[in-house]
This record gives C-alpha cells, structure tokens and sequence, in this order.
C-alpha cells in the first residue's frame, strides 16, 4: 500500500505543484494591478486545480489506502491532508466553474469599487481618514455610511454563493457548507464554542470597563450624550479595533518608512525578510487591492506581501502582521514534501502574524525601531499596553460577532441577515444600531463572501500567540533584559527551529504541544487582556 500510495503522491504533486504556483502568480497580479486579463486568467486556474481536486476516482483511490497501513509518518500525513481536500472538492466541474466565476466577480467589486463620499469617489484609506480625525459626528456618519456601499453591490451574490456552498456540502453528508470546514480544517464545533462561550464570559468585566471609559472620552469629544454614541463614532468602521487611547500612537509614525522599520526589526529577531520585501507590492495604486495579505507562491522562497503603506500606526501593525505571516512561510524546512511546506495550520500562521502584529504597541519596541527618547517612550509605555489590552479586548468581542453571524448565516442564508448582524454587534460589541438603518452591512466585511469560515482561526491565533509569548518570555528569553522580546535573535531561532519548521507534519494541536509543552491554553490570552506586560 505504502508504495501504491507515493506512486500516487509523485504523479498528484507534479501535476499540481506547477498549477498552483502559476494561479498565485495570476492572483498576485490581478490584486496588485486590477487586470481583467489576470482575474480571468487566476480564475480559470484555480477552477483547474479545483478540478483535480474533485476527481471521484482519485477521492475512491485514497479511501482505498487506510492510512494506518503508511509506516512513515510523513506519507501518513499527506494521506490524511489529501483526504480531506479531495473530500471537501467532491462536486462537478460545472459547479466548480460557476463558483469560481462567482468569487471572481465578488472579489473584483470588492478590489476595485470606490465609496461615493460627498461627490467623490474615494479609497478606503480616505474613508478611515475621515474616521480617524474628523470631530464632525456629521461627517463621520457620511462616511462610515460610505465604507458600507459595498455591502449594498455584493450582498445578493454573496447570498447565492452561499446557497450553492451549502448544497454541496450537504451532498456530502455535512448538515452545511460551516460545519463541512471546521470539520476538514481539523477543528471540533462543539469546543470551538464553548471556547468562544468561555471568552465572551471572561471578557465581558474588561470589556464593560473599557467601554465605560471609551464611551465617556467619546462623548466629551463629540459634544454628545453617551446613549446617543453610533458606530461612527468609533474610527473603525466595524469597532474590530479600538480608537486611539489617551496617547495616540500615530504621531509617532508620521514621517516614517515603516517598511525601513519593519526590516530592521525582523533582521534584529533573527528573521531576516528582504528575499520577502524584494518580490513585494507595498504601495497605494489605482486598481489595486486596498487590503492587505501575504501569498506563498511556489513553496520555494517565493513569498510575497501586498500592502497600501502610509505612515501611520494602523500600517505599521499591517505591515509587521503580514511579513509575520511571511517570515513563518519563508522560514519552513524546504527538505519537507512539498505538500507539507505549509504552516501547520491557518491558525498557526495568524498566531505568528498577531504575534508581531503587537510589537508597534511594546514601549522598548517603540524606542528601538522608532527612535523615540527614552523620556517619551516612559511616557507612552503604560498607555501603550492599555492601547494593547484594548486590542486584544475589542477584537474578542468583534470575532464573536463574526463567528456566530457566518454560522447562523450558513444555517438560513434566507433569512434577514441585516437584522441578524445588529442584534450580535449590540449583544457582543454594546453598540447602537443606527436608527432605521436596514442595509446589509455584514457583506461590507470581505471575509463573510471570500474568506468563509475563517474568522475562528484568527481568535484561536490571537490564543496561541500569547501562549507563544509566554514561552518566550519564560523559557527561551529567561534571565535576558527586558528589551530581548524585540531584539533577541533568540526569538527568531525558537520560532524558526520549533514552530516553522515542521511545516504541516503534525496536527496543529500537536505542533503547539511541540513546541510550547502544552495544547492550546486560553488562559494566557485572557490573563494578558490585563497584565502589567501583555507583550
């Protein structure tokens, strides 16, 4: 059988390892430039390698081996992960085409459309501008209204899309298209809720003090009452992350080369990104994407960041997140099998991503890379770990939104998802839905249409990443100075020799239990929403 199987795993990865790399090359270009040429071309190749994918004959012939019967550990890995792809591909090459050509629709308007905002066609980046600075709670409205237009051109597709995900997860024997990927992404539902339960119970005391006070500084600023506060109010347009606190972060940015900043500081960790940073996109451009992501092209060095940098905090955390992404595909072990060159699971990426993602936030981060005097960076220090408390508070509560909306949206795609939305940002974010409002402003947020049920992972990252902090902080960099988080090449080592090398050979849970000694732990993250030194 062991032989039967790797005559099958050679044929499989040289007919996919060419197609895969040359549809991330087709996908990078359409989102760095807005090509029609490239969307068409991506999508037509992703829709091929899809195809291979959902062959019933291959899915029958894996099934056929039982995975037991593999001595070596790695074949019996790649047996597993096959599986569950082909599993999870089990449909008709007309089905594949129609929801390809529907995600490449959706993800053009969402790349390309411009709000209307008082007469002009503006960027998402204007939009949060106006969010970030205006004291015009008129202005402000107009333009958080103008960040949810998007919603109103893509809400139907995103519902027919849906439709057609679900009925070919119930094919398959899955209640619906939500349960069919958390069960193939190797997660249990019945746990992850309860933990999301958990969370949302042991947030709630820190959340209630911070809104409290959050809402007092806004009302003061706005000149109106606290019940009259709307999500406009709260500079980002989804409150996914907090407004600045007592010390606003972003003067310190002004002027600066935050991707100068951002090699710096991973050189000095240890993981050097300039192979990354030379094949990168970091710019604002006409056409293209105004996100932000990283994409391994080939599996072989080739990985890529796109970002719209300006000098500003929100950029900076973008721009240290993505390259953390970047550094854990760059950095696996290359002798793996191809299929196993990837993180051991999205989660585990997001975990490294978020891990960084918080560095702009740490006082010795800010005098180091910065180059803010020490005085000033005493200054900002303990209102820069408040800023990251929040952080961490308020995202909880906004994937709590997320989550529950996309499983209840998958369980009835027909039902009135506008109101749906509402009821879970009052009930998990305590904020006032706007008077009459009636728009589908979930579709506003691209991952509900083109990054299905995945907004788990970024929590459950968010929770490994604070339990990698601690290992850090106890273990590899115990007894170093304070500043060693974000200066030891120690970092780089323990996360390059333990975490991203083994790639996708373990289960995620085991690669964690690896490398930090235990399963994945939410006490660390909810004891670091309020540490003396969350980072």
């Amino acid at each position: 059988m062991q032989d039967y199987f790797q005559e099958f795993l050679e044929k499989h990865v040289n007919e996919v390892r060419p197609l895969a790399r040359e549809t991330a090359l087709a996908w990078w270009e359409a989102n760095v430039t807005g090509s029609e040429e490239a969307f068409e071309r991506g999508a037509a190749l992703q829709a091929q390698l899809m195809k291979i994918y959902a062959r019933e004959d291959e899915y029958r012939l894996l099934q056929s081996i039982p995975n037991e019967s593999l001595s070596d550990p790695l074949l019996r890995r790649q047996h597993k992960l096959l599986l569950d792809e082909y599993r999870g591909h089990q449909m008709s090459e007309k089905t594949i085409d129609e929801i390809v050509q529907r995600e490449k629709e959706i993800e053009k308007e969402y790349n390309t459309y411009r709000a209307l905002f008082r007469g002009e066609r503006v960027s998402d980046n204007t939009l949060r501008d106006v969010l970030q600075k205006s004291n015009d709670s008129d202005e402000r409205r107009e333009a958080w209204e103008a960040s949810k237009q998007i919603g109103e051109r893509v809400a139907d597709a995103v519902r027919e899309l849906v439709h057609i995900r679900n009925r070919e997860a119930r094919r398959l024997g899955f209640r619906d298209y939500y349960a069919m990927q958390l069960e193939l992404q190797e997660l249990d539902e019945g746990r992850l809720f309860a933990l999301l339960e958990e969370l949302h119970r042991l947030s709630n005391e820190p959340f209630r003090r911070y809104k409290q006070k959050l809402d007092e500084r806004l009302a003061q600023r706005f000149g109106v009452a606290v019940e009259d506060l709307r999500p406009w109010h709260y500079t980002d347009p989804f409150f996914q992350s907090p407004p600045p606190g007592e010390v606003d972060l972003n003067p310190l940015f002004e002027g600066k080369d935050i991707e100068a900043i951002s090699r710096a500081f991973y050189a000095s960790v240890g993981l050097p990104v300039e192979p990354i940073l030379e094949r990168s996109d970091l710019y604002e451009k006409e056409g293209k994407s105004q996100h932000a992501f990283c994409v391994d092209i080939d599996r072989e060095g080739d990985v890529r960041v796109l970002c719209n940098l300006r000098p500003s905090e929100r950029w900076m955390g973008t721009m240290l997140h993505e390259l953390g992404h970047a550094v854990y595909d760059y950095y696996i072990d290359r002798s793996l099998p191809y299929l196993l060159r990837t993180p051991a699971h999205t989660l585990s990426t997001e975990a490294i991503a978020m891990l960084f993602g918080r560095m702009h936030r740490n006082a010795e981060w800010l005098k180091r890379y910065v180059g803010i005097p020490d005085e000033q960076a005493q200054n900002v220090a303990r209102p820069a770990i408040e800023e990251m408390q929040a952080q961490l508070i308020v995202f909880t509560r906004w994937v709590l939104v997320m989550t529950h909306f996309e499983r209840a949206m998958y369980a009835d795609p027909d039902g009135d998802l506008n109101s749906l939305w509402w009821q879970l940002v009052e009930k998990y974010q305590w904020l006032h839905k706007p008077e009459g409002r009636n728009a589908p402003d979930w579709a506003a947020k691209i991952h509900i249409a083109l990054a299905p049920v995945y907004y788990q992972n970024y929590i459950l990252g968010e929770m490994e990443a604070s339990q990698l902090v601690h290992v850090l902080r106890n273990q590899v960099l115990a007894g170093e100075p304070k500043h060693a988080l974000v200066s030891s090449p120690k970092v780089g080592t323990f996360l390059k020799q333990k975490v991203f090398s083994t790639g996708a050979s373990l289960p995620w849970e085991e690669a964690l239990e690896s490398a930090t000694g235990e399963r994945l732990n939410p006490a660390y993250f909810v004891a670091q929403m309020e540490a003396e030194e969350p980072i």
